[in-house]
Parts: structure tokens; sequence; C-alpha cells
């Protein structure tokens, strides 16, 4: 069994209107083995690779239909399983794609199979895989050895195989900001392999990296950035802040954390994530050994007043409060049975727990930020804690460590919500989060106290918009409402030309009826690209490439595209629709 060729469609093409990949696959000999002769054991242990596909409908259209057709009567043959598994390599992997297609083509035991992908790399990487696991899972006699390297392990290519996904992957914020402009229908293209997206057309488009867009300030980023230049604007506008000192070495850690007063924080100048960062330190031992782990991080590190309470994030889009969630710090609790290492294997079969941004939380570690809590609290990994007793496993609650969130949008006190308005806007952004310590959330800072701790530029979504517990928040919707207030364009006119001949001319003439009715054009054809009138680009420019630089130059209002027949049945448009199509002099 092996892959003949691979087709990579990124817009709409013959086989559907959305990205796709097409595989030629050669089945050889396992031409003569369905599922059924194949039998159970080979199904049997596909189930228990992805124990997900036994939910596949199939052509049954219901939980359980691809199991039964494999079961069932002559049972399926492996082009179309393969399909099937390429798809929930994807679902493991976080993303959502269910379609899929494998029809025989003219050659005998050679497929066309066709499946759905959210990014090319893991695509192709979930066609290859699923070939090596189906590889695996065959009888001896029919395996090839090339197929499925020497010592391979299914549970190790999969964790890898979800790491590879992740790095390519778009972040949870800027996936859920791309999803709330899909809602609107707002087109989207990716410009980086990090989180630089597209949002619209042309003149009209909108840029997003993370959640930065391209209307925030820079000076608040580094204001943001710059946390004793923060507390010093915050505290000046009589905001809750606690008191703090920059320091540059040990000495004057010790000092400033005897002047401001045991217990202390010591956290990196410009650090993120809760990278560096200690907390209720109470002797000059701890303080020196939490300048050392800050200075890791950054060469000038910061001391300040402990906070009691729970951490919160209060998340401000454009002037208003969309969300707030508080966050709790990895931990096990305790139920006098199991060792804290048990309780952790058991915390982690959560299904809501994978591997970094794989899934709504994190699985936790008993690293060596773990061992450092757990001592200090008295505890090794083989300690079994009384019951209900709570074991941090983490001095921060950033969920990428392992930490949960609970919204508590609907109970925040007013003068919290105001708060924390009032506080991004005196940095300046349009979108940010403040950390803020209060023992009660539901009451005013002004009566119980509480302090402003950290005000983020770039706010992680994955807290607001899948939280641990309570109500999901639509934090990407304001800010694309933001972007694209209701009734703003988002799209430029296209009209799309194809055929057998005339289709430059007709292009060209198009493209210079709208410039003269006062319209900036961007141009396709066969020997370049236009904007204006003005080729920028020489060459056959006629397919998809051509296609996006168009429609991301932000001086164009209408695009014109010559597309090469050949292309639109090899590749693609390139974009999801159009104003407008001609298929010109078809012979």
């Amino acid at each position: 069994m092996r892959i003949l060729d691979r087709a990579v469609y990124v817009g709409p093409s013959l086989y559907a209107h959305f990205p796709v990949i097409r595989l030629e696959l050669d089945l050889g000999e396992l031409e003569q083995w369905p599922t059924v002769r194949l039998g159970d054991a080979f199904i049997d242990g596909l189930v228990a690779a992805l124990p997900n596909l036994a939910e596949h409908g199939c052509s049954y259209r219901e939980p359980g239909g691809l199991i039964r057709r494999m079961r069932e009567n002559e049972g399926t043959w492996l082009g179309h399983v393969l399909e099937h598994v390429a798809i929930e390599l994807q679902n493991v992997a976080g993303e959502d794609v269910s379609f899929g297609k494998t029809r025989s083509t003219d050659k005998p035991g050679v497929y066309s199979v066709v499946y759905e992908y959210v990014q090319k790399e893991e695509g192709v990487e979930a066609g290859d895989l699923a070939l090596r696991l189906l590889t695996s899972l065959l009888p001896e006699a029919l395996r090839s050895s090339s197929a499925v390297p020497e010592g391979w392990s299914w549970i190790a290519a999969r964790d890898e195989f979800i790491r590879f996904a992740q790095r390519r992957a778009l972040g949870p914020s800027t996936a859920a900001l791309v999803k709330a402009a899909e809602a609107r229908g707002i087109p989207w293209f990716r410009l980086n392999e990090q989180s630089l997206v597209q949002l619209g057309q042309g003149k009209y488009q909108q840029r997003i990296q993370a959640t930065v867009t391209g209307r925030t300030s820079h000076i608040a980023v580094e204001l943001a950035s710059d946390k004793e230049e923060t507390n010093k604007i915050l505290g000046a506008l009589g905001l809750p802040v606690p008191i703090q000192q920059l320091v540059q070495n040990e000495s004057q850690a010790v000092r400033a954390a005897r002047r401001i007063g045991f217990p202390v924080v010591t956290k990196p100048y410009n650090g993120n994530h809760g990278r560096g960062i200690s907390i209720r330190l109470t002797s000059d031992e701890e303080v020196i050994a939490g300048f050392k782990k800050a200075q890791e991080i950054s060469r000038s590190v910061i001391v300040e007043t402990f906070l009691e309470g729970d951490d919160h994030r209060l998340l401000v889009v454009n002037g208003e409060l969309v969300a707030a969630t508080r966050r709790t710090p990895g931990h096990v609790i305790g139920d006098g049975v199991h060792t804290i290492a048990q309780l952790v294997e058991i915390v982690n079969q959560d299904p809501r727990r994978g591997v970094g941004h794989e899934k709504v939380l994190t699985r936790l570690q008993l690293d060596e930020q773990a061992q450092t809590m757990m001592a200090r609290a008295g505890y090794s990994a083989d300690s079994v804690p009384p019951v209900d007793s709570v074991v941090y496993l983490r001095s921060t609650a950033n969920l990428s460590t392992g930490g949960t969130a609970t919204d508590v949008t609907d109970i925040i006190h007013p003068d919290n919500r105001e708060m924390a308005v009032t506080a991004i806007r005196a940095i300046g952004l349009d979108v940010g989060g403040v950390d803020f310590l209060s023992t009660n959330i539901a009451d005013s800072y002004r009566k119980i106290g509480g302090g402003i701790c950290e005000v983020n530029a770039a706010p992680g979504f994955r807290m607001h918009v899948a939280p641990s517990e309570g109500t999901p928040r639509d934090a990407a919707g304001p800010v694309i409402d933001m972007l694209f207030p209701a009734g703003s364009p988002s799209r430029v006119p296209i009209a799309a030309i194809t055929g057998t001949n005339g289709k430059t001319t007709t292009a060209r003439m198009l493209a210079h009826i709208t410039k003269m009715a006062g319209f900036t054009p961007g141009l396709t054809t066969t020997d370049g690209v236009y904007i204006d009138g003005q080729r920028t680009v020489e060459g056959d420019m006629t397919g998809p490439v051509a296609t996006r630089t168009v429609l991301s130059d932000p001086s164009i209002d209408v695009a014109v595209l010559e597309i090469a027949r050949g292309g639109l049945l090899r590749a693609d448009v390139h974009v999801a629709r159009a104003h407008a199509g001609a298929v010109l002099n078809i012979r």
C-alpha cells in the first residue's frame, strides 16, 4: 500500500468548496484484503489506537457506522479506512474536520482518497501517519517494512503528531478570532506560519497577530510590558496596585523586601506566562532564590507586596469588560488513599486535558517547580495527602502549566469592572487583560482590598472561550465587531474569468473599465499582476498565488482574476466566492 500522488487544494476545487487533500492510493495486493478478511484483530487494534473512530457514522450516518461497515458483509477497503483515520488524527490534534470521500479509479487497486484539512502540513502528515498506522496493524505477511520504521511506536508517533500540529496551528486566541470572523462572513488568510492573519480583502483588510490588532498602539504594548511604569501610571490614578521596587542584584532584592515588608513576590521585569515568578516569600533566603529564578528570564527583577486572594483575569475590549475568569494554579486534591503522583495521573485522565494547547486544559507535570511546591507543603510525590487537602503544583495560575479557569463574569462587582476598564484605558490598549488579585471578585476592591498585579497586551482568550467551569464567553466577537463595525464591508468585488481563449483580453478590458469608473483594480493575467494599471509582478500569474497577491494589496477595491483552466482543475481558485464569473470560448 503506497501513496502514488498527492494534491493539496486551498480553495474551491472539483472535490469541495473548502480545503481538501487528495491522495492517489495504490493498495497493491491489499485490494484482495477488505476489512472483513483482515479480521477482528485488525479492526480492534485500529479502534484501540483511535477510540473515537467508533463515533464515525460513515454511510450509516450514525455513531458506530464506520465500525459496522468494516465488520459487515464484505467489509470495506483500506483506502476508505485511511480516509477516516486521516480525519480522526486531525480531530485528535484539535482540528474540527469531518469531510472525506474515497472512490476507485480506472486503475485496478488504485483509489482517490479525499479528506478535509485545516493546516496544510498537518493534513499531509495525517495522511502519511494514517498509512503507517494501518500498515503496522496488518498481518506480518502483508506488512511493508519500508512503511513502518524499525522500533516505531504508535503512542510516540501520535504524541509527536499532536506536537507537530500544534507548532503549526493557529493559537487558541487567533483561532477564536478567525472563527468569529467566519461567522460574520469575513474572509481571511494566514500571512505567516505563526499567528499573523489578514481579515478582509484589499482596502477593507484588517490584520491581527494573536490578540494584537492593527489598531493596537505600540506605545501601549511597550507600557504594558514595562511592569514598573504600568504600576506608577495606575497608582497615580488611584487604582489598587502593590508597592513594588525594581532591583538589579540580590542585596537590593533583600533590602527591597525588608522595606516593603514580608511576604513579597519576585518576578521578571519583562516576563510573561507566569515564568520566573515566586510568591509568598517570607525570608531573605527565599527572596534571593526568587531573585535568581526571575533573573533567568530578565536582567532586572521586581520585588513587590504579596497580595492575598485568588488570581483573576479581566478582559477588556474596546472600552468594555467582556469576560472575567478566576484562575487556579495546577493542583491535586487528596483522597487519603492515593499518592500525589497517582493523583496527578488520575487528573491527567480527564479527557479535557491534553498536550500544550491541544485541549481546554493542559496535563499536570511533576517537574522541578512541582517538586519545590510539594516540598514547601511538606510533601513528596510519594506522599498521601489527607482527604480534601489541596496540594498546589504551581505557584502561578496559567492554563499553559495545568491551571484551571472558572468564569465569574456574571458576579464581578461593578467597581471591579470599572477598575479594569480604567486600567486598560490608562495604558491605551484596544484589547487588554488585567490580572487582579481579590479574595472575592463579587465584592468591591474599595471594601475588601485587592490589587492589580499586571496589565497584559495580547491577552489569551482560551480561559474565556473554554473555561474549566462556568459559562463560555465570546471573547473574540467584540474584537471582530470593533475591527468591522456592523454594516462595514470586508470583501472587494471579484470577477473570475476562465475558458479556452480570450481570457486575458477580457480581463484587461474589465480592469480598464473599472479604473475608468474611478476604482483601483487588481488584475491577474498570463503576463503578470497589475495594480491600478501598473504591472507589479511579471510572469504567468493565473494561479492561487496571484489571487492572494491581489487580495492582500491594501490599495485595491476591485479584483479581476484571469484563471487558467488547467490550473483550475489541477489546483483551485484560492478564493471562496466571486461576484461575477465568465467561462469563455469553450472548446
